[in-house]
């Protein structure tokens, strides 16, 4: 399991006023993807590679 302890993390830029927001960190190689309104909980764990190709499929 990676650890994201010590991450640090941003909010999407898309993010609303609301609080609705998804934020992202990366370790090493790995992206990991929270809930804004749940920090302690576990975030989700995927490569930088994947993530990176899910954001470009996204904006196109």
């Amino acid at each position: 399991m990676i650890d994201f302890s010590q991450a640090v993390w941003r909010k999407s830029s898309k993010s609303s006023a609301n609080g609705q927001c998804v934020e992202v960190a990366l370790v090493g190689g790995v992206a990991g993807v929270r809930d804004s309104k749940f920090p302690a909980g576990q975030p989700v764990a995927v490569s930088a590679a994947g993530f990176a190709a899910l954001v470009a499929h996204v904006k196109s």
